[in-house]
């Protein structure tokens, strides 16, 4: 990401608004695109700088303010006309307004200079920090019935396992919010092994996506 740059940044970017679907700084989220709108969002997105802004859908059918902005890494088409795309997670952006376009999708003014320490390597996490998310992993895995490589978890470093249980636990979209929010890594770790810990709960937030 050494070529993001505050003055670099577009002004202007298309949104894709998808309920479960973040993107963090450093992460990366695979989509499986094939409604109508978002095929002319990704060819459009190619032929230009390839970003695309992910956000989430509010209850009411608003969108959130904060999003997260991606670039895409991998694009390839499907024998049934489909894209399958890797997003880059780039830094997050605070949507502005959204803007009166003719694309037949959304697009908006978005505001980066209050996220900018995103393009900076995060604090790493304490050895508290980590091993608490961990076991928070653990609890949450087994409540779920699921499991895991641990040997892949435990040699993963701090962000990128924030980042992956961030984009693939089945929280809910406020609580997905609330993790896109935090101001950083150890607050993002912190929410995160409350969120595993205490599933659907109030104590813990005031695969391949497909759409």
């Amino acid at each position: 990401m050494s070529d993001l740059r505050l003055d670099t940044l577009p002004p202007a970017i298309p949104i894709f608004p998808l309920e479960g679907a973040v993107v963090l700084p450093r992460g990366n989220l695979p989509l499986n695109i094939f409604e109508p709108r978002y095929l002319d969002m990704v060819r459009d997105a190619v032929e230009g700088p390839g970003l695309i802004g992910m956000v989430q859908p509010r209850e009411d059918g608003e969108l959130y303010e904060v999003g997260g902005l991606g670039r895409i890494e991998s694009c390839e088409e499907t024998p049934d006309g489909r894209y399958e795309i890797i997003l880059a997670g780039l830094m997050r952006f605070r949507i502005a307004e959204e803007l009166t376009v003719m694309t037949s999708y959304r697009q908006v003014s978005a505001h980066y200079r209050e996220f900018l320490g995103d393009l900076r390597t995060p604090t790493p996490l304490d050895a508290t920090t980590r091993a608490a998310l961990e076991q928070g992993l653990k609890l949450y895995l087994d409540e779920q019935g699921l499991s895991a490589d641990w040997d892949a978890v435990t040699r993963s470093d701090d962000e990128t396992m924030v980042n992956t249980l961030a984009a693939v636990c089945p929280f809910d979209p406020a609580e997905k919010q609330a993790l896109v929010e935090a101001e950083d890594l150890p607050r993002r770790a912190a929410l995160l092994e409350a969120l595993m810990r205490f599933p659907g709960g109030d104590d813990a937030a005031g695969g391949r996506q497909v759409h």
